[in-house]
C-alpha cells in the first residue's frame, strides 16, 4: 500500500509540472515559436507525471486514489489543451 508521504511527494510532483507547463503554455502563446525545447520538455515532464501516479494508483487505497485521480485530470486538462495550441 501506498504511504501518505509517497502520495503527497507525488502530488507535488504533478503540481510543480503543472506550474511549469502552464508558465511553458502562456510563454508559448505569446511568443509562438520560440522556446519549442522547453514546451516539449514540459509535456514529457506532464506525460511521466501522468504515468507515475497511475502506477501508483494501484497500490493506494480508496481516498489516495481518488487524491491521484484528480491531479490525473489536471495533468490532462493541461496536456490537452498545450497540445491544442497554435504553437
Amino acid at each position: 500500500m501506498a504511504t501518505r508521504q509517497s502520495v503527497d511527494e507525488h502530488i507535488h510532483q504533478c503540481e510543480n509540472a503543472l506550474k511549469s507547463a502552464q508558465e511553458q503554455y502562456d510563454r508559448a502563446s505569446l511568443q509562438e515559436h520560440y522556446g519549442d525545447v522547453e514546451f516539449t520538455s514540459s509535456l514529457q515532464q506532464l506525460e511521466q507525471s501522468y504515468n507515475e501516479l497511475a502506477k501508483l494508483a494501484l497500490s493506494c487505497n480508496d481516498q489516495q486514489r481518488e487524491r491521484l485521480h484528480r491531479m490525473r485530470l489536471q495533468l490532462q486538462q493541461v496536456q490537452n489543451k498545450m497540445t491544442l495550441l497554435d504553437h
